[in-house]
């Protein structure tokens, strides 16, 4: 398929904040509402370009720019309100107002649920649900007070969907945000939309410290139907779409981004069954719909 390389239209002077914009995911959808002509504020608790000396080379020195248009920065935690309500007002200072902020800040170390401290779990729920929520409030704020109103769209995550061995307060974080969503959604409607873009394996600049070396992240990659990660610039168009006036009805909703989603366990470790597959067979329906066929009679029914 063609990658992306043009703008999404409608979206040109579209006034946008993306919290955690200066890397990864979020500095690839920074530069997806770049490409497409709209203003772009991104913020972090540190500017790229003061520690740019310090950080690895993998991550990026610079703010997210394309087609010549840089992002501009605004520094803030967003776990801290007072911080978020001043980034809200420095956007609508800059761009007199605001029409879409995507709440992307967020993570997790790995940790086992039995000995990770309570205070690791705290800050994990804070960052990946808490500071959202702060997030939403004072962008919803500033929109109901605009003709248009706006659009919030959270970045989620597979793993609040799933079972998430090792991250397990994230997973627990981020299943509360996609529930926050769809109540969000009723009460600010209708000057407000408010949305879920659900990533499953992203390729980032730190997709190492997720999936391991080379090989972990090409076996990972292997292990998704569409036999690839995505990439940031897959998780751009998902907000761009949510965005855009092509999505004036989407409103509470998730849209998951995972490649086909991860075959489940039982398919690896399952005995293999004679002939062709099941739904190859002449009489699959009935293969599929008795869950009392043992294997013998799998093996006839294939035959037959």
């Amino acid at each position: 398929m063609r990658p992306v390389d043009g703008p999404f239209p409608g979206l040109s002077g579209c006034r946008v904040v993306v919290t955690g914009g200066t890397r990864g995911i979020g500095a690839g959808i920074a530069r997806g509402f770049l490409r497409s002509g709209a203003r772009v504020l991104v913020c972090g608790r540190n500017d790229p370009a003061d520690h740019a000396a310090a950080l690895p080379a993998a991550l990026p020195a610079a703010l997210p720019a394309e087609n010549g248009r840089t992002a501009e920065f605004a520094r803030a935690d967003v776990r801290d309100p007072d911080q978020v309500a001043r980034l809200m007002a420095t956007a609508a200072g800059l761009f007199g107002g605001v029409d879409v902020v995507v709440s992307n800040a967020g993570g997790a170390p790995p940790a086992p649920a039995a000995t990770a401290s309570p205070r690791l779990h705290a800050r994990v729920i804070e960052l990946n649900l808490i500071a959202p929520l702060h997030v939403a409030q004072a962008a919803n704020e500033v929109m109901q007070g605009q003709p248009a109103g706006g659009s919030i769209i959270m970045i989620g995550s597979v793993s609040g969907t799933r079972p998430s061995p090792g991250t397990a307060a994230y997973g627990a974080a981020k299943a509360g945000l996609h529930h926050l969503v769809t109540s969000l959604a009723i009460e600010w409607a209708p000057k407000v939309r408010v949305n879920t873009v659900v990533p499953g394996f992203v390729a980032t600049e730190s997709a190492a410290a997720h999936y391991g070396d080379a090989d972990g992240v090409t076996a990972v990659a292997a292990a998704v139907p569409l036999r690839r990660m995505a990439t940031p610039d897959d998780v751009a168009e998902a907000c761009l779409f949510l965005a855009s006036p092509r999505a004036a009805y989407v409103s509470g909703t998730s849209l998951t981004l995972h490649g086909g989603g991860e075959p489940p366990a039982f398919l690896s470790a399952r005995r293999p069954l004679p002939g062709p597959r099941p739904w190859h067979y002449p009489r699959w329906r009935e293969f599929l719909t008795d869950p009392w066929l043992d294997y013998d009679e799998v093996r006839d029914l294939a035959a037959s």
